[in-house]
């Protein structure tokens, strides 16, 4: 409340002052009155479906017959083998596949990484092994379709001059990981 006094003195101003006093204490109240505000956010998220893949066949280069020079194998994600350097008994293939992996997915690209090499080593003797590498993989995944894409991957066998014979595998196997981008 204004006392009287204190309204007496002010009576004694020009309009104008009296004006400009009254806005000024008006807006000084006026800073006061709203100490806080708020607003409401919403929250949402959208749970896609998680990526996985699963083996489903491993890689077999089939049989290859030795040489007295380096040489190369080369199996192709489609089964095709094609050699450089050693030579492959059509008569006694042994068994060929190309590895398979099946990828589910929502409809989110993906990207597939696959190992720079690879060792198999000799179940006779381990210390002669063989080197995989230039690993493919087909088809490349895409975009847009929610479901399971079957994946082919090939690779290319390295083989050593007068490499011992024998089976060679690594029972570790090697990583084909999927991961949304």
């Amino acid at each position: 409340m204004v006392s009287k006094q204190f309204y007496n003195k002010f009576n004694c101003f020009p309009k104008m002052k009296k004006a400009a006093f009254l806005l000024i204490l008006f807006l000084s109240f006026q800073g006061f009155s709203q100490a806080s505000a708020s607003s409401t956010i919403t929250a949402s998220v959208t749970v896609i479906e998680p990526i996985m893949i699963a083996k489903s066949v491993d890689l077999d280069f089939g049989n290859l017959i030795g040489s007295f020079s380096t040489g190369t194998l080369t199996l192709a994600p489609n089964g095709i083998r094609t050699v450089n350097g050693v030579q492959i008994s059509n008569a006694v293939p042994g068994d060929v596949t190309a590895g398979e992996a099946i990828v589910t997915h929502s409809n989110n690209n993906y990207s597939i990484t696959l190992p720079e090499s690879f060792t198999l080593y000799n179940s006779g003797n381990p210390d002669q092994f063989l080197v995989i590498d230039q690993f493919t993989v087909q088809p490349l995944p895409s975009a847009g379709d929610e479901g399971s894409d079957i994946l082919k991957i090939g690779a290319t066998l390295n083989l050593d001059a007068n490499q011992l014979p024998g089976f060679y595998t690594n029972s570790t196997g090697f990583n084909v990981t999927v991961s949304y981008n």
